[in-house]
């Protein structure tokens, strides 16, 4: 769960909804400077579902005695971690291989991404990221892809995952690091504009504007224990978030270019 604390409460976003808004813009990602989604569907399913395995854990969250919130994505224990991701490929398999390699790298990539951040997890993990490791090895040979198609998948999808929590989590400035491009690895930053739109340097899309939405609840408090928590999630109304991206100075130059090019 996206926990963004305000005042009085918090604002919380469900990872299954957060996960849809990387679908979201999976779908409209590609353009001259940068590869599309490729099978574009099958990975976009995959980005919509990335956080498959959190589906039960977010409908019970942990409380957070500290915060009187929710417990925070950012707060899981091993052992949670473990428990979320160790399922999750598997409940892609009877909808696409290619949805669950997607799954399978991105939880193998936050694992080990957990292990460098915090070694004395390292032991715990391990056995994670060879299972995962294992599993991308069968998927990659059963859909006939390369290492390089691979690693293609997984960065892409990090970077999806990166500016979606980053609109939900209202993160600025934003930088997603080593984002897959055309003439190799680029840097692209989410900043806010003063029309209250937002863009995204250099722009990804094929499109000028792209809108993406997600939905959360609003908790007007905190609380003093899980059952008032997970009381107060049940009765809280949903709300919908709905962010605005648009290309802005040479990104929209970019654009109009591109579609000269594809109109010639």
């Amino acid at each position: 769960m996206l926990v963004r604390p305000t005042e009085k409460g918090a604002l919380v976003i469900g990872q299954l909804s957060h996960a849809w808004l990387s679908g979201q813009l999976a779908r409209a990602w590609g353009n001259e400077l940068l590869w599309p989604a490729d099978p574009h569907e099958e990975v976009a399913l995959g980005a919509q579902q990335h956080d498959i395995g959190w589906a039960r854990f977010d409908l019970e969250p942990r409380f957070n005695p500290e915060t009187g919130l929710p417990c925070n994505f950012l707060e899981l224990t091993v052992e949670e971690h473990l428990a979320i991701w160790r399922s999750a490929p598997a409940r892609m398999l009877s909808q696409s291989l290619h949805a669950a390699l997607v799954v399978s790298l991105h939880g193998s990539s936050l694992s080990e991404l957990r292990a460098r951040s915090a070694p004395e997890q390292a032991e715990g993990l391990r056995g994670h990221i060879e299972e995962e490791r294992a599993r991308q090895e069968e998927l990659r040979a059963a859909l006939g892809l390369s290492e390089e198609q691979t690693q293609l998948m997984q960065r892409q999808m990090w970077t999806w995952d990166g500016i979606s929590l980053a609109l939900c989590m209202a993160w600025r400035p934003f930088t997603a690091h080593d984002v897959p491009a055309r003439s190799g690895p680029i840097d692209i930053e989410l900043r806010d504009l003063a029309d209250g739109t937002a863009t995204l340097d250099p722009w990804p899309f094929a499109a000028a504007r792209v809108e993406v939405r997600c939905e959360g609840r609003q908790l007007d408090a905190r609380y003093h224990d899980a059952a008032a928590v997970r009381e107060a999630l049940a009765n809280a109304r949903p709300r919908t978030l709905s962010f605005i991206l648009r290309a802005a100075g040479h990104g929209a130059a970019r654009v109009r270019r591109a579609r000269v090019k594809a109109s010639a």
